[in-house]
C-alpha cells in the first residue's frame, strides 16, 4: 500500500469516527493505534511507545497544562477584569487610550498566561463591551483585541514556543529571549 493511499484510508477513518459522535482527539487516537497496530512490525510498535513515554515525560512539556490551568484560572476570576481596569486607568488620558489599554492588557496577559486563545477570551470579554460603549465601531474593537491576542505567541512565556523547542530540540531559553524584542515591537506598532 503507497502512502497516499494510506493517508486517504487515515483521513476516511478519522472522518467516520468523528461521524460516530466520537471527541476529536479520541478519534485521531484510535484511528493512530489502529493504523499503528496493522500497518507497523511489533518490534517498531515497541519503539514508538517508548519515544511517546520519553517525550511525554519531559519536564518542559509539564508546563504546558499548568500555564494552560493558570490561564483558566486567571481567566475565570476578576483579575483579566482589574488588570484592563487598571491599564485603562493610566491610560485614559491619551489619544485611542482605550484602545491602546487593550493592547497593553493582552500583552500582560498574555505574559502570564501564555496562550493567544486564552488572551482574546479574558480581555475581549471586559474590552470589547467597554470600547462598543465608548464609540469604537465592533469591528474595529474585535480587531484590536484579536491582534492582541496575537501576542500570546510570541511574548513568553509562549505554549508555541515550549512546543517549538521540545520538537525542534533547541533552547527554551534562548527562544523566550528571541520573543521579547519582536513582541515588545509588536506592543509599540498595534499602540501606534
Amino acid at each position: 500500500m503507497n502512502t497516499g493511499a494510506v493517508g486517504v484510508a487515515y483521513g476516511a477513518a478519522t472522518l467516520l469516527f468523528m461521524f460516530t459522535g466520537m471527541p476529536i482527539a479520541f478519534a485521531l487516537g484510535v484511528t493512530a493505534i489502529s493504523f499503528m497496530l496493522v500497518l507497523m512490525p511489533a518490534a517498531a510498535l515497541d519503539i514508538v511507545t517508548r519515544d511517546v513515554y520519553v517525550e511525554m515525560a519531559s519536564i518542559t512539556l509539564l508546563s504546558i497544562p499548568l500555564f494552560i490551568l493558570k490561564g483558566a484560572a486567571i481567566g475565570r476570576t476578576r483579575a483579566a477584569a482589574d488588570l484592563y481596569a487598571a491599564v485603562h486607568a493610566w491610560l485614559n488620558r491619551v489619544p485611542g487610550g482605550l484602545g491602546i489599554a487593550n493592547v497593553f492588557a493582552c500583552a500582560l496577559f498574555a505574559a502570564m498566561a501564555g496562550s493567544s486563545p486564552a488572551t482574546c477570551s479574558a480581555i475581549g470579554s471586559a474590552g470589547i463591551p467597554e470600547m462598543r460603549a465608548r464609540g469604537y465601531s465592533p469591528g474595529f474593537a474585535a480587531g484590536i483585541i484579536a491582534a492582541g491576542g496575537t501576542l500570546g505567541i510570541l511574548l513568553p512565556p509562549s505554549i508555541t514556543m515550549i512546543i517549538f523547542a521540545v520538537v525542534a530540540e533547541q533552547s527554551l531559553g534562548r527562544l523566550f529571549l528571541a520573543g521579547i524584542g519582536p513582541g515588545l515591537l509588536l506592543v509599540a506598532l498595534f499602540c501606534a
